[in-house]
């Protein structure tokens, strides 16, 4: 029964693990690409640089729900608390 409980516990660990990680990277792509679109719109000859730096940052971003949904599935999956 306890092991029942802590891989239960693990999986909505995991879930809500996931769930902050996408909610994180939404937030953090939306006030990155807004804040590109207004410095592309007062600078509009440096718009290609802004946006170099845009995908650089929104991909350094998306990294990481990634890495967190991967350590949330390695910990459901090799429980260290599960006997």
């Amino acid at each position: 029964m306890e092991n029942a409980l802590m891989v239960v516990a693990s999986v909505l660990a995991a879930g809500l693990i996931g769930a902050g990680a996408a909610l994180g990277a939404a937030l953090g792509n939306s006030r990155v690409t807004s804040t590109t679109i207004e410095c592309m719109a007062r600078q509009p000859e440096q718009a290609s640089n802004f946006q170099v730096t845009m995908f650089i940052s929104v991909g350094l971003i998306e990294s990481m729900p990634i890495i967190a949904i991967v350590i949330a599935i390695v910990l459901v999956f090799a429980n260290p608390f599960v006997g």
